[in-house]
């Protein structure tokens, strides 16, 4: 990637410190700074899979996932916090997952990661917004070596994977570009979807209905009554595929 830059006529330095622990992380960071002087934005988008369905997932695989992803996220950027607060100046932009937004089978691990970045990303957007610093997540649609062990056995396989491997990381960068880039001053604490040539502003949890009760609930009205009311109000056990159900455009 470094020689990719170069050959384009930009700037890069590589780094093999793992983000899976916090001093090596921090090197990340010092490498940067070392090299050009200061430090502009960070993009965590380390990942691992460790796929398997929940009751065959092994400790290692769930946290192992986790280390990478949600703690390799939050030792980065802790690492980064404190250039930024002095220069009052900084964007961090952290990759999230429609696996965590919304769901898919045998990845409780990468599921749980990337959501709790999402709660990371707020939680920095919150704290350091005093400091003029901002924090988004990007949820990307793209064929990468992370993915690169999708299965391709059956014809519908095949095909899935086809149509995944049009979607590029080149579709990806802009936006990322764009929340690193003095013109997103005023864009901090959001999600970002994207797909091919699609950019979507994705929900966050917020109360969909509410229902009370004068004297207070019991197990027994709650089940009467209280679900009742909320039923047609629940999420189903959509999938990623379930909710992006059609072509990327």
């Amino acid at each position: 990637m470094v020689e990719e830059i170069r050959k384009r006529g930009g700037t890069a330095v590589a780094n093999f410190e793992t983000v899976a622990e916090a001093i090596p992380a921090s090197k990340i960071v010092k490498t940067a700074i070392d090299s050009f002087g200061k430090l502009a934005g960070v993009v965590n988008n380390a990942g691992i899979l460790r796929d398997a369905i929940f009751h065959r997932m092994s400790i290692d695989a769930f946290e192992s996932v986790i280390k990478v992803h949600l703690m390799g996220s939050f030792y980065v950027s802790h690492a980064a916090a404190r250039l930024f607060r002095e220069q009052e100046s900084g964007s961090f932009v952290h990759f999230t997952s429609t696996s965590g937004l919304v769901g898919n089978f045998g990845q409780a691990n990468y599921a749980a990661a990337k959501l709790g970045i999402v709660g990371l990303s707020k939680s920095i957007a919150l704290d350091m917004n005093r400091f003029n610093v901002r924090s988004n997540c990007v949820s990307p649609f793209a064929w990468s070596r992370l993915i690169g062990t999708i299965p391709t056995e059956t014809e519908a396989e095949k095909a899935r994977v086809a149509k995944i491997q049009q979607m590029g990381p080149e579709k990806i960068a802009p936006i990322v570009a764009f929340l690193l880039s003095d013109a997103a001053k005023d864009v901090t604490g959001q999600i970002f979807a994207v797909r091919m040539n699609e950019i979507f502003l994705m929900s966050q949890s917020r109360p969909l209905r509410s229902i009370h009760r004068g004297e207070g609930w019991t197990p027994q009205t709650i089940a009467e009554h209280g679900m009742p009311a909320l039923k047609s109000s629940f999420y189903k056990l959509d999938r990623s595929a379930d909710i992006f159900n059609w072509d990327a455009i």
